[in-house]
């Protein structure tokens, strides 16, 4: 028989995934629908381990994509019911293959150099905050994502775009970056190994489905233009 917990001990297993977890908060799931947890002899709740598995995913749901209580319950309704697979969507490369870096740093002038570009346009990239390169001692410096966003600017402006007009994908992508910090910023508060690994693979994930996404988007419009 597998072992029943009390609702300390299941506050205990959590509290390293979900510091915030409590005592009223578990009830609270309860009074919900969302748990239902067996009673001992002596009326105090016991918690099986798919109970604790149930709460674990409702947390979950709620730190990491912001639903609601009751879309949660809908969905592990539906799911009790085998009206709605449980397969997780397809993801993309690991964060170890998406943010893997060599750390190599380059002047103005090594970035054009290396892309291929003329070194006044990696001027009017930052000048328009396309390129937004670190400051050190021994002036800005420019690292391997800045080496890609020089090139595909370069490409775009070749086709007649300047590269004040590409200040627009800056903002955008600063945009996507914010609201993917709002999905990780509770695991990036408690700084565990286990936390930082889940937030790098939710950002990674995340990044690479928008880009997806977009892709797919624009793909979609552009075809509609050329069919007009």
């Amino acid at each position: 028989m597998s072992r029943k917990r009390t609702i300390g001990q299941v506050i205990n297993q959590l509290k390293q995934e979900f510091p915030d977890v409590t005592v009223s908060k578990l009830r609270f799931l309860e009074s919900e629908g969302l748990v239902s947890p067996a009673r001992s002899s002596s009326g105090y709740r016991v918690f099986a381990e798919s109970d604790i598995d149930r709460i674990r995913y409702v947390l979950r749901q709620q730190r990491d994509h912001f639903l609601p209580l009751k879309v949660i319950k809908s969905k592990l309704t539906a799911w009790e019911r085998g009206e709605e697979p449980t397969m997780s969507p397809a993801s993309g490369a690991p964060p170890e293959t998406y943010f893997a870096t060599t750390g190599v740093q380059m002047s103005a002038d090594e970035v054009a150099r290396a892309a291929g570009v003329p070194v006044d346009l990696v001027g009017r990239l930052v000048e328009h905050g396309v390129l937004t390169p670190a400051e050190t001692d021994h002036g800005p410096t420019f690292g391997e994502d800045d080496l890609a966003i020089a090139r595909a600017a370069h490409r775009l402006v070749g086709h007649g775009l300047e590269a004040r007009h590409l200040r627009s994908f800056r903002m955008a992508a600063n945009r996507e970056s914010d609201l993917f910090a709002q999905l990780t910023g509770p695991l990036l508060r408690h700084r565990s190994p286990a936390n930082r690994r889940q937030a790098a693979e939710i950002l990674a994930d995340s990044a690479q489905a928008a880009r997806e996404l977009q892709d797919a988007m624009v793909r979609a419009q552009l075809r509609r233009l050329l069919e007009e």
